[in-house]
C-alpha cells in the first residue's frame, strides 16, 4: 500500500498532553417536531471562545434552551469542535462524549457504540437528522440507521448528543439521541471547501455553500467525495463514494418552511477480527504473517466468490459476489420542515421519506487458526468415505488449481483457518412524520411549557442473505486454499473443498416485511419558581408488522468430486406469513434546581421499552422479547464562562434482558450453538464532562466514565447453570474509560496557531459471559497542529502516535460462551496503527 508522507513535524511528538477545546456556540433556534432543530449563524459556528453556558440545546427539549438549563446530560459538538477532534469516523467522534464507549475499529462505518453500559452494539442510540430519523428502526438488514446512514461533512452544523433524560419521549427505542443539525442558509452568504489527505491513501473533498436566493429565501448545499485505501489495506480501496445534501428555506411572517434532499452512494469495507497469536502457543505472535496494525483477512482472493444454493423449486442458484463492493449504501431522502407561531401556539410539522438499497459483502472471522496437519486429519475419514479407500493423504493446494499448485503450511505459520463470507441484499423504505404543538401557560404557581405531538412511520425492507465458509492461509490478504485428496501415487481423487469453499451456503435467509407505527407523546416543563423546574413526559407507541419468511433445509447438491456441497441450505418452497402487533410505553419525570446562574443540580427517572423489531416477521424462529429498562440519573453542574463541569450519576436496570447468544458451530458452519439466558442487566456509574481554561492560550477538556456493568438473576431453560454468569462483567463493557484533550492556542504574527492533542484510555473488558478471557486495557495518544491565516486553515493531525496495542470485540462468533482458551485474548480487532492526515480548507 502506498504511503503519502505529509508535512514535516506532523507528529508534534513533544506533546504529552492532548486536546480539544470545547468550543461553544450561540444559535438562533426554532423549535420544530418531536425534536427541535436550529440554525446557527456563521459567526456562532466559527467562535471557538464562546462561553460554555452559551450552548443552545434543541434536542430532547420542548423549546431551545441553554445547556446549563436542561435537566439531563447533553453535549453539543460544533464544526469547530469536530475540526480539532478530526475523527476517522462518526463513532470516533462520539467517543469524545462521556458515557459512550466506542469500538471504532470496524472502519468508517459499522462500528460499535455502547451508551452507559447498555449491552447492545448500538446502545439504543438513535440517530436523527434535524429531528427525524432517516430510517425508523435502529437497524435494518446489515445496515444501521446510525453511522451507516449518517455521515458527517461540512453540511452538519453541529451534533447534539442526549444520554438518558427525555430521550425515550422524543424518539422510539431511545436511551440516547444523536441529532445531526444541518447547515441552513441565511441572509449572509458563506461557504467552505476542504481537502483531506492521509498517509493511508486517503483523498477526500468536502464543500459547502449557503446564502440568500431572494428576499426571505435561502439555500444551502454541500457534501463530500472520498476514496481511501484503508487503515488495513485489502488490495483494493476500503472506502469510495460520498454524499450530497441540500435545502431551501423560506421565512414566513410567523415562521418558516424548509425543504431538504439528500443522496448517498458509498462503499465501505468492514474490518473484522484477526488472529494475533498462535493458539498452539499463545506466547508466539502471528505478527510476521498478519501485521497487528495493518493486517486483514480481507483479500483480492475474495473478489469472485461463487455462492450456491437451491431455490424452493429445487433448482440450483448461484450468486457471484465481490468483497471489494463492501458495504454499499445507496439511498435518497427528502424532507419538509414547517414551523409557525400562532399567537403563542407554536406549531411544528416534519415529514421525511427515504428509499434505498443496501448491499453487504464481508468476510467474517469464525474459528481460531488450526494446526494444518490436525485440520486435515479431521477430514480424512470423510474423504475416504466419499472418494474411496485409495485416499492416502490430504494436502493443501491453492484454490482452483485442481491440486496442481501445492501449498505447504509448514513453510509459513503451519496454520490454516476458515472464515465466513457473508452476502446480503436489502431494499428498504421509511416514511416518518411528526406534528406537535407547544404552548406556554401562566398559572398561579409558575408557568407550564407544554408540548403534545404525534409521530408516525411506515417502513419496511426485503431480505436475502447467504453465508458460506472459506478455507484460507494464515496471513494478511490471504489466498484461498483447497484441501485435496491424493492417492499414494499423487493422483487427485477428490477435494474436501471446492475453489476455496469449505462449505457452501451454510446459512440462507429470505423474507420481506412492512411495518406501521404511531406514537403519541406529551411533555410538560413546569417552572415552579426561579431556578426550580419540574418536567414530565409520556410516549405511547403501537406497531403493526406483516412479513413473510422462507424456511430452509439441508441438502447435498450432489457433486461427487467435493465435500463442500454436502450440507448446503435450500429453500423448502414453503412461505410463512407472520404478523405481530407490539407496543411500548415510555415515560420520564425530572426535577432541576439552579442554586445560582453558575451552580445547579437535577434528578430524573425514566422508563424505556424497546419492542421487538421488524426482523421478527422476516426471519425464522426469531426470539420475541420486549426489552424494558428503568433509568435513574442525578446530576450536578457548574458553569463559569469558558469553564464548566457536568457530573452525572446513573443507574440503569434491564428487566427482562435477553443475554442469549448463538455461537458459530465449526462442524455445521452455522450459528446453531445456542445458550439462552433471560434475566437482568444492571449498570451503575458516574460520567464527568468538563473544561477548564485558566489562561486564554490554554484549555483542557475531558470526559471520564466509571461504571459497573453486570449480569444478574439470569435464568436458563436448557439446563445450563447461570450462577457462573451472574455478577460477571457484561461482555465487551469497560468499567473505566475516558479522554483528555488539551489545547494551546496563540497568535503568531497574522497566524492563529493551535497545538492540541487527545489522550484516551479504555479499561479491561471480557470477550465471554463467564469472564474467562480478557481484553486488556489500553491507552492511545494523538496530536495535531493547525494554522489559520485569513480564510485559510491548515491542519496536520496524527492518531495512535506511539502504536499502542489494544484489542476490541474479540471473536464474537465463537468466544462468547467459553472464551478463547487463554486468559488474555489472542483474537480480536486491533487498534489502527499510527497514521496522519493533512487538512487544508478555505472559508468565504
Amino acid at each position: 500500500m502506498k504511503k503519502y508522507q505529509l508535512a514535516a513535524g506532523c507528529a508534534v511528538a513533544a506533546l504529552a498532553l492532548l486536546a480539544l477545546p470545547a468550543a461553544a456556540q450561540t444559535a438562533t433556534t426554532t423549535a420544530t417536531g418531536g425534536t427541535a432543530t436550529a440554525t446557527a449563524s456563521a459567526q456562532d459556528a466559527a467562535d471557538a471562545d464562546a462561553p460554555a453556558e452559551g450552548d443552545i440545546i434543541v434536542t430532547g427539549s420542548a423549546r431551545a434552551q441553554r445547556r446549563f438549563d436542561v435537566s439531563y446530560a447533553v453535549n453539543s459538538l460544533s464544526q469547530t469542535d469536530v475540526q480539532k477532534v478530526a475523527p476517522k469516523s462518526f463513532a470516533d467522534l462520539l467517543g469524545t462524549v462521556p458515557g459512550i464507549q466506542v469500538e471504532a475499529t470496524g472502519g468508517e462505518v459499522q462500528n460499535v457504540t455502547r451508551v452507559r453500559g447498555i449491552p447492545t452494539d448500538r446502545g439504543y442510540l438513535i440517530f436523527q437528522q434535524d429531528g427525524l430519523p432517516l430510517y425508523h428502526e435502529i437497524d435494518g438488514v446489515f445496515f444501521n440507521s446510525g453511522e451507516g446512514m449518517n455521515r458527517y461533512d461540512l453540511m452538519t452544523e453541529r451534533v447534539e448528543i442526549v444520554r438518558g433524560g427525555p430521550a425515550p419521549i422524543y424518539a422510539s427505542s431511545a436511551a440516547a439521541i444523536a441529532n445531526n443539525i444541518t447547515v441552513t442558509g441565511g441572509p449572509q452568504a458563506r461557504g467552505k471547501a476542504q481537502v483531506t489527505l492521509g498517509d493511508t491513501g486517503l483523498y477526500r473533498l468536502d464543500a459547502m455553500q449557503s446564502g440568500p436566493v431572494g428576499e426571505n429565501t435561502y439555500f444551502a448545499i454541500g457534501g463530500f467525495l472520498r476514496q481511501h485505501d484503508g487503515y488495513r489495506y485489502a488490495g483494493f480501496p476500503s472506502d469510495k463514494g460520498g454524499q450530497i445534501r441540500a435545502n431551501l428555506k423560506r421565512d414566513l411572517s410567523n415562521g418558516s418552511v424548509k425543504v431538504s434532499v439528500e443522496y448517498v452512494n458509498d462503499h465501505n469495507l468492514f474490518y473484522l477480527p484477526i488472529p494475533t497469536n498462535d493458539p498452539r502457543n499463545p506466547s508466539v505472535s502471528l505478527n510476521p504473517y498478519i501485521d497487528y496494525f495493518t493486517g486483514t483477512l480481507n483479500s483480492p482472493s475474495l473478489r469472485n466468490v461463487n455462492i450456491k444454493y437451491r431455490d424452493g423449486a429445487g433448482a440450483l442458484q448461484t450468486m457471484q459476489r465481490d468483497l471489494s463492493n463492501g458495504r454499499h449504501m445507496r439511498f435518497f431522502n427528502a424532507a419538509i420542515d414547517y414551523d409557525a407561531d400562532f399567537d403563542g401556539w407554536e406549531v411544528a410539522a416534519k415529514l421525511g421519506g427515504t428509499k434505498g438499497k443496501s448491499s453487504f459483502d464481508a468476510f467474517y472471522s469464525t474459528t481460531n487458526p488450526a494446526d494444518a496437519n490436525t485440520f486435515a486429519a479431521n477430514y480424512l475419514t470423510a474423504a475416504r468415505t466419499a472418494f474411496g479407500a485409495n485416499v492416502a493423504r490430504l494436502g493443501y493446494a491453492f484454490a482452483g488449481t485442481n491440486g496442481a499448485s501445492v501449498y505447504d503450511p509448514a513453510t509459513a505459520s503451519g496454520l490454516v483457518m476458515s472464515g465466513q463470507y457473508r452476502a446480503s441484499e436489502s431494499d428498504f423504505y421509511s416514511v416518518q412524520g411528526d406534528v406537535s404543538v407547544t404552548r406556554k401557560f401562566e398559572t398561579g404557581i409558575g408557568t407550564h411549557d407544554v408540548r403534545v405531538g404525534v409521530y408516525g412511520a411506515f417502513y419496511g425492507n426485503t431480505l436475502r442473505q447467504a453465508y458460506q465458509d472459506m478455507l484460507i492461509e494464515v496471513r494478511s490478504q490471504p489466498r484461498t486454499l483447497d484441501l485435496v485428496a491424493y492417492s499414494a501415487t499423487g493422483q487427485v481423487l477428490g477435494s474436501v473443498t471446492q475453489n476455496g469453499v469449505l462449505r457452501y451456503t451454510t446459512t440462507l435467509n429470505q423474507g420481506e416485511g412492512d411495518a406501521q407505527m404511531i406514537a403519541f407523546y406529551a411533555n410538560d416543563t413546569w417552572e415552579v419558581t426561579d431556578g426550580l423546574r419540574v418536567d414530565g413526559g409520556i410516549r405511547t407507541e403501537r406497531y403493526s408488522y406483516k412479513g413473510i419468511a422462507l424456511p430452509t433445509t439441508q441438502v447435498n447438491l450432489g457433486d461427487a468430486t467435493t465435500l463442500a456441497d454436502d450440507t448446503t441450505r435450500a429453500f423448502t418452497g414453503q412461505v410463512l406469513d407472520q404478523r405481530l402487533k407490539p407496543s411500548a410505553t415510555n415515560w420520564t419525570v425530572g426535577v432541576n434546581y439552579d442554586l445560582s446562574n453558575n451552580f445547579g443540580a437535577y434528578g430524573r427517572i425514566s422508563n424505556l421499552e424497546v419492542p421487538p423489531q421488524l426482523g421478527v416477521v422476516t426471519g425464522i424462529n426469531a426470539a420475541i422479547v420486549k426489552t424494558k429498562a428503568r433509568q435513574y440519573e442525578v446530576g450536578l453542574k457548574a458553569s463559569f464562562g469558558p469553564h464548566y463541569l457536568y457530573a452525572t450519576g446513573f443507574y440503569t436496570k434491564f428487566n427482562p434482558f435477553n443475554a442469549s447468544f448463538a455461537a458459530f458451530n465449526p462442524v455445521t458452519g452455522r450459528n446453531d450453538q445456542v445458550l439462552p439466558f433471560i434475566g437482568e442487566a444492571s449498570v451503575k456509574g458516574v460520567e464527568v464532562d468538563g473544561r477548564v481554561a485558566p489562561v486564554r492560550w490554554f484549555s483542557l477538556t475531558g470526559s471520564v466514565t466509571w461504571q459497573d456493568p453486570e449480569y444478574a438473576n439470569l435464568q436458563n431453560t436448557s439446563g445450563a447453570d447461570p450462577a457462573a454468569v451472574n455478577g460477571k462483567q457484561i461482555i465487551r463493557e469497560a468499567k473505566f474509560f475516558g479522554n483528555l484533550r488539551p489545547s494551546f492556542d496563540f497568535d503568531l504574527g497574522e497566524q492563529r496557531v493551535s497545538v492540541f492533542g487527545r489522550y484516551e484510555w479504555v479499561g479491561r473488558r471480557y470477550v465471554d459471559l463467564f469472564n474467562r478471557t480478557a481484553m486488556p486495557g489500553y491507552q492511545t495518544t494523538g496530536a495535531g497542529v493547525s494554522v489559520d491565516r485569513g480564510p485559510w486553515h491548515l491542519q496536520v493531525v496524527g492518531d495512535n502516535l506511539f502504536n499502542a496495542h489494544g484489542l476490541t470485540e474479540g471473536n464474537t462468533r465463537t468466544d462468547q460462551f467459553a472464551g478463547q482458551g487463554t486468559s488474555q485474548a489472542i483474537y480480536g480487532r486491533p487498534l489502527f496503527g499510527r497514521n496522519f492526515r493533512l487538512i487544508v480548507s478555505r472559508s468565504w
